[in-house]
């Protein structure tokens, strides 16, 4: 179990989301950032479909109330564990008592907590992940609060011998980190001006000659009102070529709408169902990770490709993510 210390400033439980229920008005949530969920649950043994703790800019204090095999993924918040620096992207044992901090933020936005085993709360319509708004899902539909406890299912058994091997090194210790971690081309770095490529919108030929061309030649800055629900863009206004009132449709994790004012709106993992404002483009699903990491005040520009290479894309990341699986699974065996 864990035990939460202080909060952070929105620390949740979130897995891949509540897929399948839009249709009845229920959103989808679930993680910000689906690749940095995937790897740390890889990396402790977990199925990816297991839900991790997503921590946002300012992290939480946590105490292990058991040894624990977790792992941390996502932007780099400083964690330590009794005051000593842990590395990132790798499996850690921490020893029952000790706690984890996180200081200040030196790359991304959002870091994943993966523990072995999995985090033990309810499904709700299929999913752990936590839907703010309605309060539901997650740890009793909220985000982390001090004094919460939060259960955690027993660890999967063909991680055990790795878990009793980094326990030997523990004896001097409050916690053991695995030394080995992914290839470097496997680890994202992020970027306070990050390209993000995007796919054409299904209104975007509303919008007039100059600001299609803006839209790709610009750069966007990420405003301090965006939040899972959206991330709100400061730059050069896009407009229509002639006013136009649009039927809502249906929208998705990165859609691009732009609302009267001109100023751009990317969908994120809280979106609404449907929308009524044209789309002007669409993040392609692999790039939704840097979309995700950035902070306020960083800034963003796209970039034009095809569906097809899009689709190439999250087909190379597939087989990236299966050969890290494939390859960590073999560490936990030679390393029992």
């Amino acid at each position: 179990m864990l035990q939460i210390d202080k909060e952070g400033l929105q620390t949740t439980v979130q897995d891949l989301g509540r897929n399948g229920f839009q249709k009845y008005g229920v959103i989808a949530s679930g993680v910000m950032d689906p690749y940095a969920h995937r790897l740390a649950n890889i990396m402790v043994g977990n199925e990816e479909t297991k839900a991790t703790i997503e921590i946002t800019l300012m992290g939480p204090q946590i105490t292990f109330l058991a040894d624990c095999l977790f792992a941390l993924t996502g932007a780099n918040l400083s964690p330590a564990i009794d005051g000593v620096q842990l590395k990132m992207w790798r499996p850690i044992l921490a020893r029952k008592g000790s706690k984890l901090t996180f200081g200040k933020p030196v790359c991304g936005c959002r870091t994943y907590m993966a523990i072995a085993g999995g985090i033990d709360v309810p499904e709700v319509m299929g999913s752990q992940s936590t839907y703010l708004r309605a309060s539901i899902g997650g740890f009793n539909g909220r985000a982390l609060q001090k004094g919460d406890v939060i259960p955690i299912a027993d660890a999967p058994q063909h991680v055990q011998g790795f878990i009793d091997r980094l326990a030997k090194d523990v004896d001097e210790t409050t916690f053991a980190q695995a030394e080995w971690t992914l290839n470097s081309e496997a680890i994202p770095t992020y970027e306070k001006e990050a390209t993000v490529r995007v796919t054409e919108g299904r209104q975007a030929y509303l919008f007039d000659e100059n600001s299609q061309k803006d839209f790709l030649e610009q750069s966007y800055q990420i405003t301090s009102d965006s939040d899972r629900m959206g991330y709100r863009l400061k730059g050069t206004e896009l407009t229509l070529k002639e006013p136009k009132e649009l039927l809502s449709e249906a929208v998705s994790f990165g859609s691009i709408q732009v609302p009267p004012d001109g100023q751009p709106i990317i969908l994120m993992a809280d979106r609404q169902t449907t929308g009524g404002y044209p789309k002007i483009g669409t993040v392609v699903t692999v790039d939704l990770p840097k979309v995700s990491q950035l902070k306020p005040g960083e800034k963003i520009r796209f970039e034009k490709i095809s569906l097809e290479e899009a689709q190439r894309a999250l087909i190379e990341q597939r087989k990236l993510i299966d050969e890290l699986s494939k390859s960590i699974s073999l560490k936990f065996k030679e390393e029992s």
